[in-house]
């Protein structure tokens, strides 16, 4: 930007590269298998993270985690949820996922305190929200294809929809980043756009969720079955970037 199932996933090797297992969702629709990229970049942590945190403690343009998986093939509908935890006012990325024709692909990013932008194949909506002094911002964004429908949650509630790239695909040969933005495929960070604080509990599904599976989401209990998520995620660590234990954490529900 210019300005459920039950099978867990399978753990990568040292080998090229290791898959995860499609799995069927609760309505009997396939996942999509994810290729966790391990051989080509190295391997990837692959753990449990819940009452853990990835702490981002300096305005830097080198700094960030890659998660090291991307689908097989482009995504029609798709979910995204994490938590933030950050005194910034400036714009600043979360969630970036590019591909070598679109840098925007997906890009979850907030502009300034009261608004997040939420981008699907290089266009945007703003959604206006409360500005937060009390702490952590649990966010979730779903988008569709065939209607173009996005919604938008904010510590559970859902906003009003709204509508961007209707009959649009997002490409599958992604990179996929938390704490920076790409303006080019896999690089091209700005320390101005940079991300200073906490993020946890991150999921991505191939589905829309309900609000009630947003909800479990936040409380790290997610159903159905994410592609990625926070109970066993495929990420690499780059900078000065540092896994800490949360020390406003809730023990997960059972």
């Amino acid at each position: 930007m210019q300005h459920g199932g039950s099978r867990v996933p399978l753990v990568p090797h040292s080998g090229a590269g290791a898959w995860v297992r499609g799995v069927r969702g609760d309505m009997g629709t396939p996942q999509l298998r994810l290729l966790v990229l391990a051989g080509l970049f190295g391997l990837a942590a692959l753990e449990d993270l819940v009452n853990q945190v990835f702490v981002f403690p300096w305005e830097t343009k080198d700094s960030y985690v890659v998660l090291r998986a991307k689908p097989e093939q482009p995504l029609l509908n798709f979910t995204v949820c994490l938590r933030s935890y950050t005194d910034l006012t400036r714009p600043h990325s979360l969630f970036s996922y590019a591909t070598e024709t679109q840098d925007d692909e997906i890009l979850l990013f907030k502009p300034k305190p009261t608004e997040y932008r939420f981008h699907v194949g290089g266009k945007s909506v703003t959604f206006r929200v409360p500005e937060s002094f009390l702490g952590s911002e649990h966010v979730c964004a779903s988008w569709e294809s065939p209607t173009g429908i996005v919604r938008f949650w904010l510590n559970g509630k859902a906003w009003p929809r709204k509508g961007l790239q209707q009959g649009y695909a997002v490409g599958a040969e992604a990179v996929i980043l938390l704490g920076q933005e790409q303006d080019t495929f896999g690089g091209g960070f700005k320390a101005r756009h940079s991300f200073v604080g906490e993020i946890s509990d991150v999921y991505m599904w191939d589905r829309e969720l309900t609000t009630g599976e947003v909800g479990a989401a936040m409380y790290n209990t997610p159903s159905p079955t994410p592609i990625f998520g926070w109970r066993n995620l495929p990420y690499k660590i780059h900078g000065k970037v540092y896994l800490k234990g949360d020390p406003r954490a809730s023990p997960a529900l059972p």
